[in-house]
């Protein structure tokens, strides 16, 4: 009985071997396995959560721009800060001429390169800030205002030693091309407005929001709000074009200075409420071209309305004809199939429409 009981036993013995054995060569051959591809045509919003880039700085930094980056230091409201900005130039093709290109709210200078390749192609010196708040430039806690942003501007002309320029804005940053004109008349040679918002009084129908209220709603950082939000700015969204916008924002969602950003774009929110360039057009005296998409819609705090309210705002086609009837230089030009970006959704037919405009004397 004995030894039936040690034959059991060794028998045991010799199962629970086999089976730790093969355990642990299934987990080796586990372990060696390749990770399951993630199939390439998946967008950000449809990828698993652990298929994300790493974050980003709120300076952008880690996020490359088409050309080097350099930095003029300027004060403001006693805080130190750097203004980010790109020069770009050929000595073999110049022309003399400098063209100044202003970014949107929403964007930095670096959505330019295709403006900017096909300017200096043409012999343009190109000058691009990322105004402050904005881009590679610093983020401070401040309170933001066109005449801010115009005197920062001027002074990184100074510092480039460019007495005269034409001065391309989109979006906001057409409403800061309309001040700089307003200002400094006898710098601002020819002045083009793209989609520039401003053209109605927000305030006549937005109730005033707090920092707090619009900081709170700049926080997104899912995915699929961030492509969302996006979406308003094109008419056709193109993921292999448009989705670089959302990954930006996403990691930029990661940082963790991400609450000074979105701090930031609530004041720049305030600034552009607080102050229309409806009634400042009709001061402009420098040639003007005013180009628009035919399907932008875009328009500040339609959010905070009602939906038959909002029906009533960002009606690009008719605010960009009253335009064209206040300054007294302009000639619009309305590009069909495209939204609030028509630099970046048609951008043959902006340049060519640009480079026709700056070469007219």
């Amino acid at each position: 009985m004995r030894s039936l009981n040690l034959k059991s036993l060794r028998i045991k013995s010799v199962l629970l071997s086999s089976l730790i054995s093969f355990c642990l060569i299934g987990m080796l051959f586990w372990a060696i396995q390749p990770s399951p591809a993630i199939p390439s045509k998946l967008s950000s919003t449809q990828r698993p959560t652990f298929f994300t880039n790493d974050s980003i700085g709120i300076a952008l930094e880690g996020f490359a721009y088409p050309y080097p980056v350099q930095f003029l230091n300027l004060t403001i409201e006693g805080q130190p800060v750097r203004m980010g900005y790109m020069d770009i130039r050929q000595s073999d093709r110049a022309n003399g001429r400098t063209v100044l290109l202003l970014h949107g709210r929403n964007f930095s200078g670096s959505y330019w390169q295709p403006t900017i390749q096909s300017l200096v192609t043409a012999g343009y010196r190109v000058v691009v800030p990322d105004q402050v708040g904005f881009g590679k430039s610093s983020k401070p806690d401040v309170d933001y205002s066109f005449d801010m942003l115009a005197m920062n501007t001027m002074q990184l002309l100074d510092s480039l030693n460019i007495e005269t320029v034409d001065v391309v804005g989109h979006s906001m940053g057409g409403m800061l091309a309309v001040r700089l004109a307003r200002l400094y008349p006898k710098r601002i040679q020819r002045v083009v407005l793209e989609a520039p918002v401003g053209l109605e009084d927000y305030r006549l129908k937005v109730p005033p929001q707090t920092i707090e209220q619009l900081q709170q709603d700049e926080s997104l950082s899912e995915p699929a709000a961030i492509e969302r939000f996006l979406r308003n700015f094109v008419h056709t969204w193109m993921p292999e074009r448009d989705q670089r916008f959302v990954q930006t924002r996403v990691r930029l969602a990661q940082s963790a200075e991400y609450s000074r950003w979105t701090r930031a774009m609530a004041r720049t929110w305030h600034m552009i409420y607080r102050e229309p360039i409806r009634y400042e057009l009709s001061t402009l005296t420098q040639p003007t071209l005013l180009m628009i998409g035919l399907e932008d819609r875009i328009a500040l705090g339609r959010a905070y309305v009602s939906q038959a309210v909002a029906a009533t705002m960002g009606n690009f086609p008719e605010l960009s004809r009253f335009a064209n009837q206040a300054i007294s230089r302009s000639k619009l030009v309305e590009i069909s199939g495209a939204g609030h970006i028509p630099h970046h959704e048609m951008p043959e037919r902006f340049n060519q429409e640009l480079l026709k405009f700056l070469s007219q004397s």
